[in-house]
Formats: C-alpha cells, sequence, structure tokens
C-alpha cells in the first residue's frame, strides 16, 4: 500500500513544490511508501484522482496544494469511496479550517498517516462539483481583486487588499432565489451558498456550515449602500454576518438562483452564469479530518 500525493506546482507561487519536498524527507525517514503525481493543467489534479480512485494499491489520494487542488482532488474521488487527504500548499487554505486539518503542512501529514476517514458532504453547480463555498455579490469582487495580489503574497493578506478595493467599486446584484421551493427577488450585498465555513484567505462567512449536516447554508446579505460595508466588515470577521439585520440564513438541500450577467464564485473559480441550481450531495466523499 502506498499514499499518493498529487502536487499542484502552481499553488501557494511554488509554495508547493518546497512543502512536498519536506513531506518527502518525514515519509522517507518514516518508511512510508509514497508516489508524487504533479499536475499540468487545470482540471488534471481531477483526473489523476479519479484514476487513482480505481487503484486498490493507493492507501489515500492526497491533495498537495490550495483549496482549488483540493476541489479538483475531492471531484476525481467523490463517490467512489476513496480516502482522500488534504496537505494546505496554498494561498488561502479555506476548506481545512471546515474540516479540522491542521494549517501545518507536518501536521497535516501526521493527521493523515494516523487518523481515519470520515465521510462528508460536497456540492454541484449545475453540472459541475464544488467542495467549499459558492456564491456571487461582495465577495466575487473580493475575488478579483485579491487575484492580482496573489503573485505578491500569501494567506489572508491578498484578500484583505482585495476587499479594500472592493468597497470602492461594489454594486449590489439584483437575484431571484428559490430555496427549497420558496422564491425571493431583491438586491443584496452577498449571496452564499456554504458547504464548508470559510472564504478569503479565513473570512468566516457562514459560521453555521457543517460539512457533516447533509444541508447547504443559504446566507442572503441585503444590498446596502457603498459606505455602509465598512461598518460591517469588523462583524463579518468576527463571524458574527448571520447576526446582522440584513442577513437572512437558512439550511437547504437545493438552491436555484436567476440574474442578469451573473458572475459566480465556485470554490474561488469565478464563471459567468444567468441560472445557477446547487444542490448537495450527502457524505459522498471520504476524507480524513
Amino acid at each position: 500500500m502506498y499514499y499518493a500525493f498529487i502536487v499542484n506546482p502552481a499553488a501557494g507561487t511554488g509554495f508547493s513544490l518546497s512543502v512536498m519536498q519536506k513531506l518527502e524527507e518525514k515519509l522517507s525517514a518514516d518508511n512510508v511508501e509514497y508516489r508524487i503525481f504533479q499536475t499540468e493543467k487545470p482540471g488534471h489534479a481531477t483526473q489523476i484522482a479519479a484514476e487513482l480512485a480505481s487503484d486498490p494499491d493507493a492507501a489515500a489520494v492526497v491533495s498537495v496544494g490550495g483549496d482549488g487542488t483540493a476541489g479538483e482532488v475531492a471531484a476525481g474521488l467523490t463517490g467512489t469511496g476513496k480516502t482522500m487527504g488534504i496537505i494546505p500548499a496554498g494561498t488561502g487554505n479555506d476548506f481545512i479550517k471546515s474540516a479540522g486539518i491542521p494549517n501545518d503542512p507536518s501536521a497535516a501529514l501526521q493527521l493523515i498517516l494516523s487518523g481515519e476517514a470520515r465521510p462528508i458532504d460536497t456540492g454541484t453547480v449545475n453540472d459541475r462539483f464544488f467542495l467549499n463555498v459558492c456564491g456571487t455579490g461582495f465577495d466575487v469582487t473580493v475575488l478579483d481583486y485579491a487575484e492580482s495580489e496573489k503573485e505578491k503574497h500569501r494567506g489572508l493578506t491578498p484578500y484583505f487588499l482585495g476587499l479594500i478595493k472592493a468597497i470602492f467599486h461594489y454594486k449590489s446584484v439584483r437575484l431571484t432565489v428559490t430555496a427549497d421551493g420558496e422564491e425571493e427577488t431583491g438586491e443584496y450585498l452577498i449571496c452564499s451558498i456554504a458547504n464548508g465555513r470559510f472564504i478569503g484567505g479565513g473570512i468566516p462567512i457562514c459560521p453555521a456550515a457543517d460539512i457533516r449536516d447533509g444541508l447547504l447554508d443559504l446566507v442572503l446579505i441585503r444590498g446596502i449602500g457603498r459606505w455602509q460595508i465598512p461598518f460591517h466588515l469588523p462583524g463579518l470577521m468576527l463571524s458574527r454576518a448571520l447576526k446582522f439585520r440584513i442577513t437572512r440564513h437558512r439550511k437547504v438541500k437545493r438552491v436555484l438562483i436567476e440574474g442578469k450577467d451573473l458572475r459566480i464564485n465556485i470554490d474561488g473559480d469565478i464563471v459567468s452564469l444567468s441560472s445557477v441550481d446547487f444542490r448537495i450531495n450527502p457524505a459522498s466523499l471520504h476524507l480524513i479530518c
């Protein structure tokens, strides 16, 4: 039996490669059998993981990178019963915070070697897989501006700088949202559909989300004036978003969103859609967490 490590060399602007090199030293010292697979393009991690899922000699398939890499690996393993592990080596590393996985790569490796896999939920957006959080609104604007900062900074810094810039350029989005058959239309600052709890390098967009409850968390924050946004940011950063008077939070199984020229955040990847169907896949992935 061996551990398969899928490494995204671009994650964390190359940080993942140095992380894997250090982990190799520990694996070799402990006489742990392992194999390393490097991704070469977007979506490659999903392809590799799907192939490894059918290998009975692979004890676990481990993502080495950020949230994007973890999501791709999870997409290839969901529904297969193959065990997955995550080594955080990206920019934000948001999903691990919901899964109870250590931020330190060495500690995360120790968990993988000694821990047990548990079934967790995943989701779909139309015909696309997601693992953590999706949505539209202010967070998409933040991600747009944060992207240019990722080459210079890791962790929360790119998102913080993106957040500051977004305040001066954001406009609310008009949406029709149907959650488990209940429809409403309005102007929104944020519309998030969450499996995990964090976005943007550690912003707790939905503190009540649980990756094992079989439900999605819908967070709707009503549109406000641009000048009011800074007054809500401290509460957002301190896990108080669900307590805002302008927030509505529900646990649901399915969410439909419709709007004009929507830009949707799918686990940090921004895509343009006009109609979006979010669904939960309960206990569909076995993750060491």
